[in-house]
Formats: C-alpha cells, sequence, structure tokens
C-alpha cells in the first residue's frame, strides 16, 4: 500500500509538472525545467552525504571509539543483508540521527551524543534500525526524485510569473486577462502543490523506515520508546537545522505546529507511535 502510494504521489507530481510547462512553453518548456532541476537533482544525489555530514559537523568513528554503539550497527547491518555503513558522531545535545549516501554500498548513518546519552541499547538498536530500513528502501533516491520535479516545478512556476506580469503573451491577450490571471494563479499554487506532494512521500518513507526498523530490530515498541523519547529531547534541546535537510532526521529538528504541520517532512508523532504499537501486537519477532 505504501508503494502504491508513493507511485501515486510521483505521477501527481509528473501531471503537474506537464501541465504548468505545456501551459508556460509546451513540452520543450517542460523538459528545460526538468532538465534543469535533474542536474541540480543528480550533483545532489552523489555529493549530499558528503555536504549534509560537513554541514553537522558530524566525524566518522570507529569500532574503538565507540564499541557500544558501532557494534549496534554493524549488528543491525549484518540482520538486515546490508554492507557495513559508515558511522559517524555529531557533537550535540539534541537527540537525533539520520542516514544518507546514495544507495547501501556508499551509506553512512548518524546520531549525535545527545541521542547515545539518553536511549537504552534496545531503543538505540530501533532508531538505528529505522535509519537502515531508509538505506535498505533506498529513500535516498525516491527524495531525490520527488526533489527533481518539485525543482522543475518551481523553476517553471517562477517563469510563468515573470511572463505573466511583464507582458504575458500574445496567446493571453486573445483570451482577454483571464489568461494573464490564470497563469499568476498557476504559479503561485503549482509550487505548493508540488511542496505538499513532496512533503507527504517524505512522511510516507518515514512510516516505511519505522516499519522496516521494527523488522529489523525485532522490536518496533523500542523503537516507539526511543521516538517519544527524541520528540521531548528536541523541544528541550533544538537543534540549529537547514530546513532544507529537516527530512533526514528521524525526528524532525524543526517546531512548528498548525498550519506548517501540513509542510511537516514527518508524519505525527502520535500516528508512528501508534503504528508502531499495532505492529508490536500483531506481529510475533
Amino acid at each position: 500500500m505504501n508503494t502504491l502510494k508513493i507511485t501515486v504521489l510521483m505521477a501527481l507530481l509528473t501531471i503537474l509538472l506537464v501541465i504548468l510547462g505545456g501551459a508556460l512553453g509546451g513540452a520543450g518548456g517542460a523538459a528545460i525545467a526538468f532538465l534543469l532541476a535533474a542536474g541540480m537533482n543528480f550533483f545532489s544525489y552523489w555529493f549530499s552525504d558528503k555536504m549534509v555530514l560537513s554541514m553537522y559537523g558530524a566525524q566518522e568513528i570507529t569500532e574503538a571509539d565507540d564499541p557500544r554503539f558501532y557494534g549496534i550497527v554493524r549488528r543491525l547491518a549484518q540482520r538486515a543483508n546490508l554492507p557495513m555503513p559508515k558511522v559517524y558522531l555529531m557533537d550535540t545535545d539534541t537527540p537525533n540521527a539520520f542516514a544518507t549516501g546514495r544507495n547501501p554500498q556508499h551509506a553512512a548513518v548518524a546520531a549525535t551524543s545527545g541521542i547515545l546519552r539518553i536511549l537504552n541499547e534496545d531503543e538505540l538498536a530501533g532508531v538505528m534500525a529505522h535509519e537502515l530500513a531508509h538505506v535498505k528502501n533506498r529513500d535516498i533516491l525516491i527524495s531525490t526524485i520527488a526533489a527533481t520535479f518539485a525543482g522543475a516545478i518551481t523553476y517553471l512556476a517562477h517563469m510563468a510569473q515573470f511572463a505573466a506580469m511583464f507582458g504575458g503573451s500574445r496567446h493571453n491577450d486573445d483570451e482577454g486577462g483571464g489568461g494573464v490571471f490564470g497563469a499568476i494563479l498557476m504559479a503561485i499554487l503549482a509550487p505548493i502543490a508540488a511542496m505538499l506532494i513532496q512533503m507527504a512521500i517524505s512522511r510516507s518513507r518515514e512510516y516505511g523506515a519505522d516499519a522496516g526498523g521494527a523488522t529489523i530490530s525485532a522490536n518496533p515498541l523500542s523503537l516507539a520508546n526511543a521516538l517519544q523519547k527524541l520528540e521531548t529531547g528536541n523541544q528541550q534541546a533544538p537543534m540549529e537545522a537547514n530546513a532544507a535537510t529537516a527530512h533526514m532526521f528521524i525526528v524532525s529538528p524543526l517546531t512548528g505546529g498548525g498550519m506548517m504541520s501540513l509542510f511537516s517532512t514527518h508524519p505525527p508523532m502520535a500516528d508512528r507511535v501508534a503504528r508502531l504499537q499495532e505492529i508490536a501486537r500483531t506481529h510475533s519477532y
């Protein structure tokens, strides 16, 4: 069901790109915007791991540096039939973690010193199993594709705004003022719709990683307990995080409620915990 939902959302992004591109410059306009966005995200796909690890000051560690943490990751990687990822540590009190890398052969997992301090071994294993599930599911690739479409849509929308505000087109003049206003309205709404779809894809991948983490760790309740601790910890000691990388963390480092929840990259914590509790109730490990 989760795969079907992702497929539908990606199809919606494609349709939105085609409609906006066709309205602005036909198939050629959509193709140019897509190629530009693809070029930017291709670079991001290959080098984003180094960029984000450097952004948060993550330092690679060995088993000698932290036998407990490194050993947990190694056992879980073996259980998930994954290559051993590189292991990184971020020196911050905020409890959080993320995974990055373009594929399982070039993956890395990172955790903060805060998360190592507040979680017990089973809870930490649940968190790292969640991150390894992201690696196993190739979520970095999926999010990059979604970002490519969303970026192309945003680029086209900016072009449409300039075209509509500074002269429009003969085609719009023939149709009357409604064509100009329609173009401006589409240019405003299309990036918002693309962002909402992109966020929905991100939330679906979090649900998928929770379920995958429960399977890899064989302990969904420990992951549920960890998530609750992490949410509290992030509220008490918020991290200075870049909004562009917020979706990578197991718990969103950004704060905001109300309408902002529509644009959240993460599902509501209560829903995530409830799903893990249901998995524990209906599955035996």
